[in-house]
């Protein structure tokens, strides 16, 4: 087989319970995290297809205030919402999602669209899931809320933040410590607002002082397409990073230290999976996205069989 053949390429943020999967390792995307509203066995709307393509790690349900996001919106499947109120819930919370078989927890910060975890809940929820060996992801939106999860020790947030412009000296200190997942296409998928703008601002300052990103979509979420998205990765790449970075956010493994106790380490997913572009790399920085974006997600042993 001709072409360059790369560590599977991973889609760290999407929802199975929203798209048909099935496509996805034909457009290039080896592995996914789930975050959030899909389990194995729910079988609501996704999450399995008759490829052993793209391999998954999942979040479970989210994990909420009550009444909060995404509690109250259309596109949430029924009973994909943990509701936490206390300090002594938080623990019970995680546990249940990782005998459920999740990897990853997530937690949800729009003070946006209702309530959001108490400061008390989201540091007993963190500091349960860390005694598991199990990252977690927040979804920050709304003023403040960013900072929150940084506070509380979260390991990643699920967007690049968008709500505001994040000053440098806290952008510099998430750089050291956090993993931020791109999604820049999500605000006008195409056609950019302001979202975008702030966004793609402190991604670029992020990346600059260091920051690990991670390629994601928030697949699910409007007009995306299932597989590589071209339009997220060129926003990368006017972001300041270079394609061998992009090519390092989308190979990356997913936060997690791999003592998880959940059905399969989320740092661990997709271990024997490639993605093959096919085709000589371009030498001009211009033609990278069409490239990369040609690929197809294989297992080793289909590499095998057609090398």
């Amino acid at each position: 087989m001709s072409g360059t053949v790369l560590p599977g390429f991973l889609d760290a943020h999407v929802h199975l319970s929203l798209i048909d999967p099935a496509s996805l390792a034909a457009g290039g995307i080896a592995r996914v995290v789930d975050l959030g509203g899909w389990t194995p066995g729910a079988g609501a709307g996704g999450g399995t297809t008759a490829s052993p393509l793209p391999r998954v790690a999942h979040a479970g349900q989210f994990i909420a205030a009550p009444g909060g996001y995404p509690s109250a919106t259309s596109w949430a499947p029924e009973g994909s919402v943990c509701e936490v109120a206390t300090t002594e819930d938080a623990s019970a919370a995680v546990d249940r999602q990782l005998a459920g078989g999740a990897s990853v927890i997530k937690v949800t910060l729009n003070s946006v669209a209702g309530p959001v975890l108490a400061t008390d809940v989201l540091a007993a929820i963190v500091a349960r899931a860390g005694e598991r060996g199990t990252p977690v992801v927040a979804h920050a939106e709304g003023v403040g809320q960013a900072v929150r999860a940084f506070s509380a020790g979260v390991d990643a947030l699920a967007h690049t933040p968008f709500s505001e412009r994040l000053v440098d000296e806290l952008v510099d200190a998430m750089a050291g410590r956090m993993t931020w997942i791109s999604t820049l296409d999500i605000h006008g998928w195409g056609e950019e607002n302001d979202d975008f703008a702030r966004a793609s601002d402190n991604l670029r300052r992020f990346h600059a002082y260091g920051g690990r990103v991670l390629y994601g979509t928030d697949l699910g979420n409007g007009p995306l397409p299932v597989g590589l998205n071209r339009r997220e990765i060129n926003a990368l790449l006017r972001i300041g990073m270079s394609p061998d970075e992009v090519l390092g956010a989308l190979t990356s493994t997913f936060p997690g230290s791999g003592s998880g106790s959940g059905s399969a380490s989320v740092s661990a997913i997709g271990h024997g999976t490639v993605s093959v572009v096919p085709g000589e790399r371009p030498t001009d920085p211009a033609g990278f996205a069409e490239w990369v974006c040609a690929a197809h997600a294989l297992s080793r042993s289909e590499l095998e069989e057609y090398a």
